[in-house]
């Protein structure tokens, strides 16, 4: 029995790029989120959270339209000159970081709300800028947020299977990841490849659940 373990090292990469843009994308948002009062928060918080309860096959389809060559955003790149993004690894990125983006953004948002408004009066009265906060303040208060947003959405990443399959389809070494691939050898009887794969991601899933209880149990704030 010969492994290919292509399809694991496309997941990890998948995973890797997807929680670092996130970090970029969702940030900023989960800091407007805690801080504003627009009416709009609302909306925007329930649209930020619509991937945990549409199934992945809705997101996907609706993606693909959106991102295939007859989509508004398939046009737009047909008229620049470039190919358009669907069965692409860089589709399965943009579909990872919808997908992905409540993992993110709903532990950061939890994180700067806990905080509350003394560390930044505080910094206020010290006269540092908000930008110079936000760094020196706010970060490194709302660690457990960001550790528990980049485990959660890299996990989540690496566990993707119903959006990936409508935007990147199933190419072997370009977009057939880890999920797919154990659905391939379920296809073709490969109990075998399947379940070696399977017990990995079993094991994988553990390690990631108690690591991060083990983080927030030691950045536990002691009851007084």
């Amino acid at each position: 029995m010969v492994m290919d373990w292509q399809p694991v090292w496309l997941s990890l990469q998948l995973a890797t790029v997807t929680t670092l843009l996130l970090l970029v994308i969702a940030t900023p948002l989960a800091w407007w989120l805690s801080q504003t009062r627009s009416f709009l928060k609302q909306p925007i918080a329930a649209i930020v959270a619509l991937p945990l309860v549409l199934p992945p096959t809705v997101l996907g389809f609706y993606l693909l339209l959106l991102l295939g060559p007859q989509g508004a955003v398939g046009q737009f790149m047909q008229q620049l000159g470039l190919d358009t993004l669907p069965f692409t690894f860089a589709g399965l990125v943009v579909a990872s970081i919808f997908y992905s983006l409540p993992f993110m953004v709903q532990p950061l948002h939890n994180a700067f709300e806990s905080l509350g408004s003394e560390p930044l009066e505080s910094a206020a009265t010290l006269r540092a800028s908000p930008f110079d906060t936000f760094i020196n303040v706010v970060v490194p208060l709302a660690r457990p947020g960001f550790i528990t947003g980049i485990v959660l959405s890299f996990a989540h990443t690496i566990g993707e299977f119903g959006v990936i399959l409508m935007i990147g389809g199933n190419i072997p070494g370009e977009t057939q990841v880890l999920s797919i691939a154990i659905y391939d050898h379920v296809e073709m009887l490969e109990y075998s490849q399947a379940h070696i794969l399977s017990a990995g991601m079993v094991l994988f899933s553990f390690v990631v659940l108690l690591s991060l209880y083990y983080v927030n149990h030691r950045f536990e704030m002691p009851r007084r």
